[in-house]
């Protein structure tokens, strides 16, 4: 899915390669094996000051605007675990830094998002995230200055506020290094070719003071946000009752879902219209969307509406147009279930 989506939504905007990014990885070889070379470190990398503890959101000082070419490593506190070598699959903490404003743009340390796993492998992901954890050791503390070159290249980053010409500065925690994992399927749901496009359960009455939600004929959502305040707890409901499987927790879903946000009424993200229904695992969605599916039938369509701090937090999502107070809305039609 496009915006509620995890790694979590903006981690994975800040770590993946755009438009492309790699399930499985190929177990380390034994030329990955050989030993580790770091990317050097730079004038730039060395005056990024950093303090505070691994398990915490750094406090980090450079004077900007900061710009390179090269991509500079500097190991701000240096572990004595496991090194990331080639190929491994590495558990961080990041904290992302606009080199030329010097604003904090992103960090995994936020509760709702927590530690990430990349493969070490540039092709998967970022280069300049890669030439900060590759050869660092569990326990270790990595300041990376990253030109355009190895972050976003022309293209920037506009969801995370990243210029084409801006140097960005990443801060990153390594907290464990393991082998890959073999390269795997992801569970498919098994549903019947002829699987309906929409849900197809009985008609439930929305409880009062819910979104009003209508259907046009091939199911696609009008959504009407009422005109009291939105609420401050997680609020769900089951508009069509379905009588197919229960979705479990880490399940992989198909659904039809329209997102809307409570205080503008706009759509910002939809599969209506898009292709068809989508898939995806209840735990790699945003954790509101994610807790409205777990224990809901197929055949079902249900609505949920969803406070920041079980969305994308203070933080919000820029460019669906989420600020750090807005309720989203979703409407979501269960199609079909695969377990975990």
């Amino acid at each position: 899915m496009r915006t509620i989506t995890l790694l979590a939504a903006a981690a994975a905007v800040a770590l993946t390669l755009a438009g492309c990014s790699s399930a499985t990885s190929a177990a380390p070889t034994a030329t990955t094996a050989a030993a580790c070379t770091p990317t050097a470190s730079g004038a730039n990398s060395d005056a990024v000051t950093v303090t505070g503890d691994l398990d915490a959101l750094p406090t980090t000082t450079f004077t900007a605007p900061m710009t390179t070419t090269d991509t500079e490593r500097t190991v701000a506190v240096a572990g004595t675990g496991a090194e990331a070598a080639e190929g491994k699959l590495a558990t961080i903490d990041f904290t992302l830094y606009n080199g030329t404003s010097g604003k904090q743009l992103f960090t995994t340390t936020d509760a709702e998002i927590g530690p990430q796993q990349v493969t070490v492998d540039q092709t998967q992901f970022l280069p300049g995230i890669i030439k900060a954890v590759q050869c660092a050791t569990v326990g270790s503390r990595i300041v990376a200055v990253v030109p355009p070159a190895d972050a976003w290249s022309t293209a920037g980053n506009s969801t995370l506020g990243v210029a084409a010409t801006d140097t960005v500065v990443f801060v990153v925690d390594v907290k464990d290094v393991t082998d890959a994992p073999p390269a795997t399927t992801a569970p498919t749901p098994s549903v019947d070719p002829n699987m309906p496009t929409r849900a197809t359960g009985a008609d439930q009455p929305a409880p009062a003071g819910f979104p009003v939600v209508t259907l046009a004929d091939d199911g696609t959502p009008t959504v009407t946000i009422p005109t009291t305040p939105a609420p401050t707890t997680l609020q769900q409901a089951t508009l069509k009752k379905g009588d197919g499987a229960v979705v479990g927790d880490g399940d992989t879903v198909t659904v039809q879902y329209q997102g809307v946000n409570w205080t503008t009424g706009a759509v910002f993200d939809q599969s209506w219209g898009k292709g068809g229904p989508t898939s995806f695992a209840t735990n790699q969605v945003i954790k509101g969307f994610g807790a409205a599916l777990v224990g809901a039938t197929v055949g079902s369509q249900v609505i949920v509406v969803i406070p920041p701090d079980q969305g994308y937090g203070t933080a919000g999502q820029a460019q669906a147009g989420i600020s750090g107070t807005d309720d989203l809305v979703f409407v979501v039609d269960i199609l079909a279930t695969a377990s975990a």
